[in-house]
C-alpha cells in the first residue's frame, strides 16, 4: 500500500529537550518575540476566518524594501524547508542525482529520497569545511542540484567570496545550486558569498534563508528564497499555496520593521559564541553555535545532560552547541567545568 522504501527513510529529529533542562541543541533564540511582535500577529488572528492572501504580499513587499530587490526574485514560504522540498522536485526526477558535502543539515538527504532522487555526499575538508573541489569532482550527467550550506550546519565554517564564484564558474549552466543561508545574520565573515548579489551572476543560483533564527520567529515558520524569475516561477509552482499564516507573516513584517533592535541581539549572540570558543579551544564559528569534533560524543552528550544543559550530538563525530545570550552562556560553561570533559585528541 505504500512505498517499499519507505522503512528505509531515517526519521529526521529535531534537537531533545527536557523538562528544566537549559535546551542548546536547536540553535534558538533565547530572547521571546517584542510586544510589537506579538502584537502584531495578534492583530492579523482576528482575520483567521478568512483566507489570507496568497504569495505572502506584505511581507513580499517588506522583503523588496529590506533587500532591495523586486518582488520577481522573492518566494515566501513557511520556513526554508518547504523551499528545499520545491527546489528538489523542480531539478529532480527519479534517478537523478543530488551532491550534498557532508557532514551538514541533517534533512538534506532524507528530503533528496523522498524525491526519489539519489543523494551523492562529499566530504569536507579536514578543517570541516565544504570541499568545492570534491563537489566538482562528483559531477555526473545525472547531477541536477548541489546544495551549500554557508555557513555550515554544524561545523560552522564559511566559503570565501573568491572560492564561491571560482566553483560557480565551473558548475554546468543547467545544475542549480541551492545556497542555504539559515544563519546568514550571523555571519560576520569578512569575506563571504551573499545569494541577494550572487544570483544576478549566476541564473542557476538559489539562495535560501530563514526568519527561525536570528529573527526569532522559530515557531511562526517564515522563510524566503533569493533567485532568477525562472528558479522562483518553479518554486510557486510546486508549492503548496497559503502556507505562510497571516499571524506568522505579519510578525515577519514587524521584525523586519524593527530589524536593528533585533540585530543588537545577534551580536551579543555573536560574542558569547567566540567566549565559547576561546574557551573549549573550538574553531571559529559562524553561525549561533559552536561545533566540538569528538569522538567520544555520547559521552559528552550525556555527561553535559547530567549537569542539566541539553546539546546535539552528531553520532561518533561531535556536538553542537546552541549559542544564545551571556546568562546561558555561563550557565554553560560552569555545567561543562562540572561535567569534568577533557580537551578531546584525536
Amino acid at each position: 500500500m505504500l512505498r517499499s522504501d519507505l522503512s528505509s527513510f531515517p526519521e529526521y529529529k529535531v534537537g531533545k529537550d527536557f523538562p528544566d533542562a537549559l535546551k542548546l541543541s536547536s540553535n534558538e533564540v533565547a530572547f521571546p518575540p517584542s510586544e510589537n511582535i506579538i502584537a502584531a500577529a495578534a492583530d492579523a488572528a482576528r482575520t483567521t476566518n478568512r483566507y489570507q492572501q496568497p504569495g505572502s504580499p506584505e511581507l513580499t513587499n517588506a522583503l523588496c524594501n529590506y533587500l532591495n530587490l523586486p518582488a520577481d526574485n522573492i518566494f515566501v514560504s513557511a520556513g526554508s524547508t518547504p523551499i528545499l522540498q520545491a527546489t528538489i522536485l523542480a531539478c529532480c526526477q527519479t534517478g537523478d542525482e543530488v551532491i550534498v558535502p557532508w557532514r551538514s543539515f541533517e534533512a538534506y538527504p532524507l528530503y533528496v529520497r523522498m524525491a526519489g532522487a539519489t543523494p551523492v555526499l562529499t566530504p569536507l575538508t579536514e578543517d570541516y569545511r565544504v570541499d568545492l573541489d570534491a563537489v566538482l569532482a562528483a559531477l555526473t550527467d545525472k547531477t541536477k542540484l548541489i546544495i551549500l550550506c554557508n555557513p555550515n550546519n554544524p561545523t560552522g565554517t564559511v566559503l570565501t567570496r573568491g572560492e564561491f564564484r571560482a566553483f560557480m564558474d565551473r558548475v554546468p549552466e543547467d545544475v542549480v545550486v541551492l545556497l542555504d543561508e539559515a544563519y546568514w545574520e550571523y555571519n560576520d565573515a569578512p569575506d563571504t558569498p551573499d545569494s541577494v548579489e550572487e544570483y544576478t551572476r549566476y541564473p542557476n543560483l538559489l539562495g535560501v534563508r530563514t526568519f527561525s533564527k536570528a529573527w526569532g520567529l522559530a515557531g511562526m515558520r517564515v522563510g524566503y528564497a533569493v533567485a532568477g524569475r525562472e528558479i522562483i516561477n518553479a518554486l510557486r509552482l510546486l508549492s503548496l499555496p497559503l502556507t505562510v499564516t497571516a499571524m506568522a507573516e505579519m510578525a515577519a513584517v514587524e521584525v523586519l520593521k524593527h530589524h536593528d533592535e533585533l540585530l543588537d541581539a545577534v551580536a551579543i549572540t555573536k560574542a558569547q559564541r567566540d567566549r565559547v570558543a576561546h574557551e573549549l579551544g573550538a574553531e571559529q564559528s559562524y553561525g549561533n553555535f559552536v561545533w566540538l569534533p569528538r569522538g567520544d560524543a555520547a559521552e559528552v552528550e550525556q555527561k553535559i545532560l547530567e549537569q542539566g544543559v541539553v546539546i546535539r550530538r552528531y553520532l561518533d563525530e561531535g556536538v553542537r552547541v546552541s549559542i544564545t545570550n551571556e546568562e546561558e552562556t555561563t550557565q554553560f560553561l560552569e555545567a561543562w567545568q562540572r561535567a569534568g570533559i577533557k580537551p578531546w585528541t584525536a
